[in-house]
């Protein structure tokens, strides 16, 4: 049984809005945890999760445009199998980025690096469900403030 979705249009301002938040509160919840975890400062490992946003963002958007316009022209349908293939891809080609940028930001070997981006990638998965999750769910009363100013 296939499950159909309907999926809001978003503006260009509004997926911006979306993903600063997502990012923005992402660093201020993960650099605490990551300065516990890895015994360096806040500042430094601030910096750490500001480096990565950035490059998720950027991951994000060019991964993101070639998956859907491979998903158009094999004209694919967004089930919950092709969802899980995006996110698993996504995923395999972050920690590919990153794990190198940690292990020399944090002055620690490959392995280590990996073991710490694991971990957070751990935290993100419920992370990215209850921000989306809240998103969804305020996303009306927001584009109405929005609106009003």
């Amino acid at each position: 049984m296939s499950v159909a979705v309907v999926v809001p249009r978003k503006s260009l301002s509004e997926r911006v809005v979306h993903a600063l938040l997502f990012e923005a509160l992402a660093v201020l919840l993960f650099s605490p945890l990551v300065a516990l975890v890895s015994g360096k400062s806040l500042a430094h490992s601030g910096m750490l999760t500001v480096m990565m946003s950035f490059v998720a963002v950027l991951w994000n958007m060019v991964f993101t445009a070639g998956f859907e316009a491979l998903e158009r022209r094999r004209g694919w349908r967004r089930t919950l199998r092709l969802r899980l293939a995006h996110a698993c891809l996504f995923e395999v080609g972050l920690i590919v980025a990153l794990v190198p940028m940690i292990a020399w930001w944090m002055q620690v070997d490959l392995l280590e690096a990996l073991l710490l981006d694991i971990g957070l990638v751990m935290l993100f998965l419920p992370y990215t469900l209850v921000f989306n999750w809240l998103y969804d769910r305020y996303r009306p009363s927001l584009l109405a403030s929005r609106q009003q100013v």
